[in-house]
């Protein structure tokens, strides 16, 4: 199991504790991704002026928005990635028959030639 990591960052002004199990860089992200958001949400006017209590309910559904629309986006791409895999499923396929059917005429017009060339003789041998 990886180490517990545990480390201080700085969120709205505030020194906090973060420990988990993801790395350092990562939860200074998230800290830095908790920054961004407060300062969105300080540029709204009158944002400052409002409780405690609505400010971080604000930034709850702020967050939440940003979560589901990540998750959609996702969705959309592992559609996307669905499609195109059955799309390369099919071409894969289609070429397959294209080259049996390839190796098919080859085969046909290997057998014409033998038919031609043994016509050919049996002319000659007529014409003699």
């Amino acid at each position: 199991m990886p180490a517990k990591n545990t480390i201080k960052v700085l969120i709205g002004g505030k020194i906090i504790t973060l420990s988990g199990y993801e790395s350092e860089e990562y939860l200074q992200n998230v800290a830095s991704y908790m920054n961004h958001k407060l300062a969105q949400l300080s540029e709204l006017p009158g944002y400052n002026r409002q409780p405690v209590e609505t400010k971080n309910t604000l930034l709850s559904l702020n967050i939440a928005d940003d979560y589901f629309k990540a998750k959609h986006q996702a969705e959309v791409f592992e559609e996307d990635s669905q499609l195109k895999d059955k799309e390369m499923y099919d071409l894969k396929h289609d070429l397959i028959e294209a080259q049996i059917e390839v190796e098919n005429l080859k085969k046909e017009k290997e057998e014409l030639e033998q038919q031609m060339k043994k016509l050919e003789e049996d002319m000659e041998n007529l014409l003699k």
